[in-house]
């Protein structure tokens, strides 16, 4: 298992990025709570890790706080739940929203979450309420997104990242419309598109 990784980081393209560790790159899958919090130079930065191996494939997810992780961890462990929407919960809402979302019962909330349906809300409701204390999720509150690069083409980028997390291309293209502005890197243009849909 691969727990933790420590490196410079070589691109970045949500949800994916490249750490080099070592002269090895290692592609991983992080959610945005990540991309929000990464450096935009080539400094080094540690990611807490998950390692899932399926038949099919082995994906390394990377959280930029172990708190995360175990909310990431959490959220496997519940029927129905993938990889793919662990990581759409840890980008629509911060871990705090979510607590707060699970504890009031807001399904309708936990519905705007990309592939997040009213039976697995309620199952998320259900499972997650007494596990709460134990991850520590009230600790878990989301940080601002540093200023970043700005890539060529930032607006199809972030579209690209919305499909991947599970919202249709036509959807994913009227999020991008409704909140991009000239000079806007892919993560705040894909924060605000998220923020847009989850609030």
């Amino acid at each position: 298992m691969i727990g933790r990784l420590r490196g410079r980081i070589l691109s970045k393209q949500p949800p994916f990025l490249l750490l080099e560790v070592s002269g090895v790159g290692y592609e991983i899958e992080a959610p945005m709570s990540t991309f929000y919090v990464l450096p935009s130079d080539d400094t080094e930065v540690t990611l807490h890790t998950h390692l899932s191996v399926r038949e099919d494939a082995h994906v390394l997810y990377g959280f930029a706080r172990e708190a995360d992780r175990t909310l990431f961890r959490a959220l496997l462990k519940i029927s129905g739940v993938g990889g793919k929407m662990a990581l759409g919960v840890l980008s629509g809402m911060t871990a705090e929203e979510f607590g707060q979302a699970v504890q009031a019962g807001d399904l309708a909330g936990l519905t705007r979450l990309p592939g997040v349906g009213k039976k697995t809300a309620e199952r998320l409701v259900v499972e997650m309420r007494d596990k709460l204390d134990k991850i520590g999720i009230q600790a878990m509150a989301g940080s601002p997104a540093p200023p970043g690069w700005v890539p060529a083409g930032a607006d199809q980028d972030a579209v690209s990242a919305l499909v991947v997390l599970g919202y249709r291309p036509p959807e994913a293209s009227r999020m991008v419309s409704k909140v991009f502005q000239e000079g806007m890197d892919t993560e705040a243009i894909i924060r605000a598109a998220l923020q847009g849909t989850v609030k």
